[in-house]
């Protein structure tokens, strides 16, 4: 890469003088922890689903190439291109989302996922990235006068994505996407009593669903009083995390994920914790926290309103699911079944972080001037 020169007009050349290769060392070495924790946390589930030891293991890493494909594919973009890409795949995300209700398989009480080709995907983390640029580009219409109704739109396609993904039921995810889309409100600059409004009602919906789902009911009262039911996978996390210490047990020499049912998954946190120590998590959590700064200190010197909206949608998105699944392991938060972005065991997850940070990385790109082209023309 360090042979390409300055003046180099090729494709890959201006693609490596323009984008930020600081996000792309700290995203490459979060996948290297992912890779890692993988091959420490997996067998073990495995081998108690009654699987060989390396079946997860080896699905996972026959979805790593395709990704990391996807994330420099789409980080070659345009942001018109990524527009258009992001519209197309919010399209299939929601016609696979309705298929998911009717269809779908049912695991753990949630019918989130659906046959398709052989494969079992998850639509709503496709619709997670394709929504946020959809969301930008039809507020960043309203604002530059193009006479489309772009408020109004992505208030209906909000309130579609969050109604399907409460059916499956997802509520983690409603909440991340719900979190991505008021931010892209606030920066859009719509009038504050709107803003206030939708909090009011964000809040309102939180705690309905508290009343209106027994499995939200329950993980919220385990969280206030463990012993009010079973908290096994809790307390084996924060077991993990005392047997690490800070320096850690060493690689592979974790007991506690022999124990815990999602160590691939939702707790692969606490097995790092374990086998890595304190140091290494801590230094792990910096490296999530800093492609978000780092994303956002680039949009700084943005103009284009719907770079601005979508880019940083989909840092809050990407931010806020590794922040959840980290306060859950620390028994922070109710366990809300999120995964750690690029280190958690999931094609579907795996997929679609690696088109949103792509997207980030082609909107954050260095452009020559201040007036880029809109993203909605």
């Amino acid at each position: 890469m360090r042979g390409f020169a300055r003046n180099d007009t090729s494709v890959l050349g201006r693609w490596w003088w323009t984008v930020d290769r600081w996000i792309i060392a700290a995203v490459v070495a979060i996948i290297a922890f992912g890779v890692m924790l993988t091959l420490a946390a997996s067998p073990s589930v495995a081998d108690r689903l009654g699987f060989d030891s390396y079946y997860f293991v080896r699905r996972q890493f026959a979805f790593l190439p395709f990704a990391v494909a996807v994330m420099f594919g789409v980080s070659l973009m345009s942001p018109r291109g990524i527009r258009r890409l992001a519209v197309a795949g919010f399209g299939v995300a929601l016609v696979l989302m309705v298929a998911t209700i009717v269809f779908g398989l049912e695991i753990k009480g949630a019918q989130r996922w659906i046959e398709v080709a052989g494969l079992s995907l998850q639509p709503s983390e496709l619709v997670k990235p394709t929504f946020a640029v959809v969301a930008a580009w039809l507020f960043a219409a309203t604002r530059d006068g193009a006479g489309v109704p772009g408020n109004q739109l992505a208030m209906a396609f909000y309130a579609m994505v969050v109604a399907l993904l409460l059916m499956q039921p997802d509520v983690g995810m409603a909440v991340v996407v719900s979190a991505a889309w008021f931010t892209q409100f606030f920066l859009a600059g719509l009038p504050l009593l709107w803003v206030a409004f939708g909090v009011v009602t964000g809040l309102a919906a939180l705690v309905s669903t508290y009343f209106l789902l027994p499995h939200v009911a329950s993980r919220i009262d385990r969280f206030l009083d463990p012993a009010v039911g079973d908290s096994y996978q809790i307390k084996r996390s924060l077991d993990a995390f005392v047997n690490g210490g800070a320096w850690g047990r060493g690689p592979g020499e974790g007991e506690f994920k022999t124990v815990l049912p999602d160590a691939h998954t939702d707790f692969i946190f606490a097995v790092a914790g374990e086998e890595f120590g304190l140091i290494v998590c801590l230094f792990l959590a910096g490296l999530f926290a800093f492609v978000v700064l780092r994303g956002f200190s680039r949009l700084f010197q943005e103009n284009d309103l719907f770079i601005l909206l979508a880019a940083g949608g989909l840092l809050v998105m990407f931010g806020l699911q590794a922040l959840i699944n980290i306060c859950v392991n620390l028994d922070l938060l109710p366990n809300k079944g999120m995964t750690l972005p690029f280190v958690s065991y999931g094609g579907s997850s795996l997929l679609a972080l690696a088109a949103a940070i792509g997207m980030v990385l082609a909107m954050t790109r260095t452009r020559a001037g201040a007036s880029a082209p809109r993203g909605w023309r």
